[in-house]
């Protein structure tokens, strides 16, 4: 898929682990991980802006378009 995921690289910054993130955003960590490996086939916008506001950072720091 031409979509790349980088919660992970953007968790490691900020030091956060996916139980915290996910505890903090409201969702399961089962769910958060799967939108971490890239597994997710879409993602909402209020989950999106509740990533961003916890880990103070942009959607284009989170997602990256690269041609297959």
């Amino acid at each position: 898929m031409p979509i790349i995921v980088n919660l992970d690289i953007m968790m490691a910054r900020r030091k956060i682990s996916l139980g915290e993130l996910a505890e903090k955003i409201d969702l399961t960590p089962a769910n958060l991980s799967i939108l971490k490996t890239g597994k997710a086939k879409a993602v909402r916008f209020s989950t999106l802006e509740a990533i961003c506001r916890v880990l103070d950072c942009q959607p284009g720091d989170l997602l990256e378009y690269k041609e297959e």
